[in-house]
């Protein structure tokens, strides 16, 4: 069995669908998920508030879609919220789990009502690989980028059961680089847990603090300021450690007064 063929059948395995299309990069999968969706007359694009991709906004731009913001908590989709608003026309672009600190935990129950809908479900699953909400969803994207659980620093992949046709028309040219995604899906199992060792540990000794989504499980920490002294007190915190940390208000973790400890950059 070639390198290619199987990076492809461990991506079926963390997907759970029966086709997987590699693109040069995440961005790619998203703009060509997108042009399906409109080419499937699917015209109102939902998305996240917060805790999504930076380049969701732009995309739809350019191909001439309606974005419509939801309202979450945190990133954290509202789907008695989306039962009222989703229709045949419907595309949920959804990051299942937003700013890489909180998995979307009913992403079964998002899929389920989408399917009921006859609309359409495209899971960035850049942060979520490897856990359950990473598959489900009509059209299943992801990065291989800097920064990402499957860290390759190059390519994407776009994984599902239909659309056959119009994805093989849609190919991009990508260099070879299987070899390498095979080492990193291999080692994936063990990245996550080692995040999550770490996540858990900083969310112990930092328990006294504003933790957003504190009991949902995700890989960067992102707490709350309320003060400048606490502010001052987490930067020394992730100084002493050695953890990079961002600082928010950002659309691409939250929007409130916080710092996001980026665990996925270890």
């Amino acid at each position: 069995m070639n390198m290619k063929q199987q990076c492809i059948d461990i991506l079926k395995k963390f997907t759970g669908k029966k086709k997987i299309y590699f693109t040069d990069r995440g961005n790619t999968s998203i703009m060509l998920t997108l042009k399906l969706a409109k080419e499937l007359g699917k015209e109102k694009v939902f998305t996240q508030d917060q805790g999504g991709w930076i380049t969701y906004e732009k995309y739809i731009k350019e191909l001439k879609l309606e974005e419509i913001s939801l309202e979450t908590d945190y990133g954290i989709v509202n789907i008695s919220d989306l039962k009222k608003r989703t229709s045949m026309d419907s595309v949920l672009l959804i990051n299942s789990m937003p700013g890489y600190f909180c998995l979307q935990d009913n992403m079964k129950e998002i899929d389920k009502l989408y399917k009921k809908k006859n609309a359409l479900l495209i899971n960035d699953v850049s942060g979520s690989i490897g856990t359950d909400a990473a598959k489900y969803g009509d059209v299943i994207i992801g990065s291989f980028g800097r920064w990402k659980p499957i860290n390759v620093e190059y390519g994407g992949f776009i994984a599902t059961d239909d659309y056959n046709e119009f994805f093989l028309q849609n190919q991009v040219e990508i260099k070879e680089f299987y070899k390498e995604l095979y080492e990193k899906l291999k080692e994936l199992d063990n990245r996550l847990l080692q995040f999550s060792k770490v996540s858990k540990k900083i969310k112990n000794e930092l328990k006294d603090y504003d933790i957003i989504h504190r009991d949902k499980n995700g890989i960067n920490v992102i707490v709350r300021i309320h003060s400048p002294e606490q502010k001052l007190e987490i930067f020394d915190y992730c100084k002493l450690n050695s953890y990079e940390f961002t600082i928010c208000p950002r659309y691409i973790r939250v929007l409130d007064d916080a710092i996001s400890i980026e665990v996925k950059r270890l």
